[in-house]
């Protein structure tokens, strides 16, 4: 499915109607953050496996300490 340019300067203005100029940024700031968490967030997920093994290894060694 190829869009042109009239498609989307439809989509444009239909966005623009529904949502207004003045509140435009401030949606596409939310939704930057909402990526950009999302991101860091499937990241997080590969880090806390590492991050659950060496907190068990520490929680072993402290209890041997005692």
């Amino acid at each position: 499915m190829d869009f042109g340019w009239q498609e989307l300067l439809i989509i444009l203005a239909i966005v623009v109607l529904l949502f207004g100029a003045t509140r435009l940024p401030q949606l596409g700031k939310s939704i930057g953050q909402s990526i950009r968490g999302f991101r860091s967030g499937l990241k997080g997920d590969e880090q806390e496996p590492k991050k659950l093994e060496e907190g068990e290894s520490a929680e072993k060694e402290a209890a041997e300490d005692k």
